[in-house]
C-alpha cells in the first residue's frame, strides 16, 4: 500500500508580532491573568523559548511540524502552550492528552480534550504535575 503524501495545511492560527505581556494584560479576570503569567514563565522556563501569541488566542513556545496519522496532513503548530479562555485555561503539551494518562490522575481537577487538558484555576492542579507535563511535551519528537 502506497504511504499518504503530506500536504501542508493552511492553519487558520498562526503566530502573530502582537506582544504576549499586553495579551495577558488585558485580560479582564484577575485570577486568570495571574493564572497565565506563572503558566508563561514555567513554559518559558522549561522549553528556552520566548512566547508567540498566535491568532490573538494562543500563548505557544516554539514551532513543530504536525502529521495527521488519520489524513496525512501536516501543520505547522507550537511544541508547548496554553490559552486562557473566558471558561478556563487549555493547555497544549503538543501531544494528545492521552498520552500523559499517568500524569492525569495525579494533576488535580481537569478535563481533557483531544490535544489539550483544561483546567479552571492552577490553585486546582498539582504544579509540579504540570511541570512534568510540560517537559514531557518537549521531549516529544
Amino acid at each position: 500500500m502506497a504511504e499518504k503524501k503530506s500536504k501542508l495545511a493552511d492553519n487558520k492560527t498562526k503566530p502573530t508580532a502582537d506582544s504576549v505581556v499586553d495579551f495577558i494584560n488585558n485580560i479582564t479576570n484577575e485570577q486568570k491573568r495571574k493564572d497565565s503569567f506563572v503558566l508563561l514563565e514555567m513554559m518559558k522556563k522549561a522549553s528556552k523559548e520566548e512566547p508567540v501569541l498566535w491568532s490573538n488566542s494562543f500563548i505557544g513556545f516554539g514551532i513543530k511540524r504536525h502529521k495527521s496519522t488519520a489524513t496525512g496532513r501536516e501543520a505547522d503548530w507550537m511544541r508547548i502552550g496554553f490559552a486562557p479562555r473566558k471558561s478556563n485555561l487549555s493547555l497544549y503539551f503538543g501531544t494528545y492528552a492521552g498520552e500523559h494518562s499517568a500524569a492525569l490522575e495525579k494533576l488535580g481537577k481537569y478535563k481533557a480534550g483531544m490535544g489539550c487538558v483544561y483546567i479552571n484555576k492552577l490553585a486546582d492542579i498539582d504544579l509540579k504535575v504540570l511541570k512534568g507535563m510540560i517537559e514531557a511535551g518537549l521531549k516529544r519528537k
